[in-house]
C-alpha cells in the first residue's frame, strides 16, 4: 500500500534519473513496499533498480514481484548478478520461480547457482509436483539427540544464523532421523541440565515429502504450527514447511477449485500467462461436454412436441423451469464444495446432508412455484393467453418448480459427495455441469407434470 502512495515520487525520479535518491529511498522501505513501486515497470528500468539495491534487499524484492516481471527482469541481468540474485533467494522461492519459468530460462538459472545451492535447487525439483516436497525449506536448525538445554541453546547461538525460522527447533539422531521437535521457548525454560530430548511440550508432527498439496494444507491447519518438518520414507528431516509457505499453497489451491467451478481445467499460472492456445485448451474440454449435454435437453423437448404443439405457451416456461433447477443446484454444490474442502462435512455425512438438502430444495421449491404460480393467476389477460384453464396451468407449473428444485439442489448436493468417493476432486462438480444436468432432467419433470395435470383440460 506504501508503496503504491509513494509511486509517483518515484516515478519523477526514475524519469529524472537520479539513481542516487533513489538508491537512498529504496534503503529505508520494506522489500514489499519496493516491489509495489516497481511492479509496473518496463523491464529494463526494473533491471536498473536491481543493479541499485543491496544484494540481500534485491533478493526479498524479487519474491514479492509476479511470475512474468520475474521472468523479464530475469533476461535483464548479468550471470554475476542472477548468480547474486538467486543465491540470496529462500530456497523454496527459488524452486517456485524455477517452476514457472519456460525450461530455457530455468536452465540458464541453474547453471548460475553455485553448486551448493544447484544442490538443493535440483533436490527440491526432484518432488512430485505440488508435493510437500516442492515447498518446504532447508533452511532449518536441527539439533544433536544428546544435547542438554544447555548446550542446545549454545549450539543455536553457534548455529542459528541464516536459518527460516528458529521457533522450533528439530531434534535428529546421527542418522538425521527426526527424533522430536522442541519449541525455542521451551528450551530457555528448561533446566540446563535437562537432555532435549526429554523436553516434550507438544506431539511431535510431520509430513511426508510426497504429500500432496491439500494434504499438507489440511495439517497445518489441524495442528496449528507454525512450521511443520518434512520427512522421506526412512524417517529422515529433509526440510521443513513454514506458513507463509502454506498460505502461498492455499492461495493457489483455492484458485484452482475456482477456476474448475466456474467449468474449466485449472490454468495453473497466472492468467496473463497463458497464451490464447493454451487457454483454448484448458476451457475447450468441458465446454464440448456441456455442449454435449444440452444436445440431449433439445432431444427431450422434441419428445413433447406435440405437447408444445397444442399449447404453445407452454414453452415460454420452460426457461424459467430449468433455470431455477440449475440455479438451485449450483448453489448447493458450491456450499457442499466448500463444506468437503473446509471438513465441515465429511463422506459418512452424505446422508444428513441429502435429507438436510431434500427438505430445503422442497421448501424453495414451495416458495418459487408459489411465485410461478401468481405470476399466471395476476397476469394481465391471463384468461386470454392460457385460455379458461389458467389456474390448472399455474398449478403444473408451480408444481414442476418444485420437483425441479428439489431434484436440483438434491443431484447439486450429492454429486460432489460421489466425486470425492471415486477420489476425485469435488470441485470437477462445477456448477456448469451440475446445470447443464438438471436442465435435461427439468425438461423431462416439466413436460411430466403437465401432462399429467392438463390431459383433458388444455392438451
Amino acid at each position: 500500500m506504501l508503496g503504491n502512495l509513494l509511486k509517483p515520487e518515484f516515478d519523477a525520479l526514475i524519469a529524472a534519473k537520479d539513481w542516487n535518491a533513489l538508491r537512498d529511498a529504496f534503503s529505508e522501505m520494506d522489500p514489499a513496499d519496493v516491489a509495489e513501486v516497481i511492479e509496473d515497470l518496463p523491464a529494463d528500468e526494473s533491471g536498473i533498480i536491481f543493479r541499485l539495491l543491496p544484494r540481500d534487499m534485491a533478493a526479498l524484492v524479487f519474491e514479492y514481484l509476479p511470475p512474468h516481471q520475474q521472468t523479464e527482469i530475469v533476461g535483464t541481468l548479468g550471470r554475476e548478478q542472477l548468480k547474486n540474485l538467486l543465491d540470496e533467494m529462500a530456497p523454496d522461492d527459488r524452486t517456485r520461480l524455477l517452476e514457472e519459468l519456460p525450461a530455457e530460462v530455468t536452465k540458464r538459472l541453474l547453471t548460475s547457482l553455485s553448486p551448493e545451492e544447484l544442490k538443493v535447487a535440483r533436490n527440491l525439483l526432484g518432488y512430485p509436483e505440488k508435493s510437500a516436497g516442492r515447498y518446504m525449506t532447508p533452511e532449518y536448525l536441527t539439533i544433536p539427540g544428546n544435547l542438554t538445554a544447555g548446550e542446545a541453546l549454545a549450539y543455536v547461538r553457534s548455529h542459528g544464523q541464516g536459518r527460516e525460522t528458529l521457533h522450533v527447533l528439530y531434534i535428529v539422531d546421527e542418522k538425521g532421523r527426526l527424533l522430536d521437535d522442541v519449541r525455542l521457548a521451551s528450551l530457555v525454560l528448561s533446566d540446563p541440565n535437562t537432555k532435549a530430548t526429554d523436553i516434550h511440550d507438544r506431539q511431535l508432527v510431520s509430513i511426508p515429502a510426497t504429500a500432496d498439496r491439500e494434504e499438507f494444507i489440511s495439517m497445518f491447519e489441524k495442528y496449528d504450527r507454525v512450521a511443520l518438518p518434512v520427512t522421506d520414507s526412512q524417517g529422515v528431516l529433509v526440510g521443513i514447511i513454514t506458513v507463509d509457505d502454506v498460505l502461498d499453497a492455499a492461495e493457489e489451491e483455492a484458485t484452482e477449485d475456482i477456476q474448475r467451478i466456474g467449468g474449466m481445467e485449472a490454468l495453473e499460472a497466472p492468467y496473463l500467462d497463458i497464451g490464447i492456445a493454451g487457454m483454448l485448451r484448458k476451457r475447450v474440454g468441458w465446454l464440448t461436454v456441456l455442449f454435449v449435454g444440452q444436445m440431449f435437453t433439445a432431444t427431450a423437448m422434441a419428445h413433447y412436441q406435440v405437447a408444445i404443439e397444442q399449447a404453445v405457451f407452454l414453452s415460454a416456461f420452460v426457461p424459467l423451469i430449468i433455470s431455477s433447477g440449475g440455479n438451485s443446484g449450483s448453489q448447493a454444490t458450491s456450499l457442499i464444495i466448500r463444506a468437503l474442502a473446509v471438513r465441515d462435512v465429511e463422506l459418512k455425512d452424505w446422508w444428513k446432508v441429502a435429507m438436510r438438502e431434500a427438505s430445503s430444495g422442497v421448501a424453495l421449491g414451495v416458495f418459487l412455484g408459489l411465485l410461478g404460480l401468481l405470476r399466471i393467476l395476476l397476469w394481465p389477460q391471463h384468461e386470454v393467453i392460457y385460455g379458461p384453464h389458467f389456474a390448472w396451468v399455474g398449478l403444473a407449473v408451480g408444481l414442476s418448480v418444485v420437483g425441479v428444485v428439489m431434484f436440483g439442489t438434491l443431484c447439486g448436493s450429492m454429486l460432489p459427495f460421489l466425486l470425492r468417493r471415486f477420489g476425485l476432486d469435488p470441485a470437477t462438480a462445477s456448477a456448469p455441469f451440475v446445470a447443464t444436468l438438471v436442465d435435461v432432467t427439468g425438461v423431462v419433470i416439466y413436460f411430466t407434470v403437465v401432462t399429467t395435470i392438463l390431459t383433458g383440460r388444455v392438451l
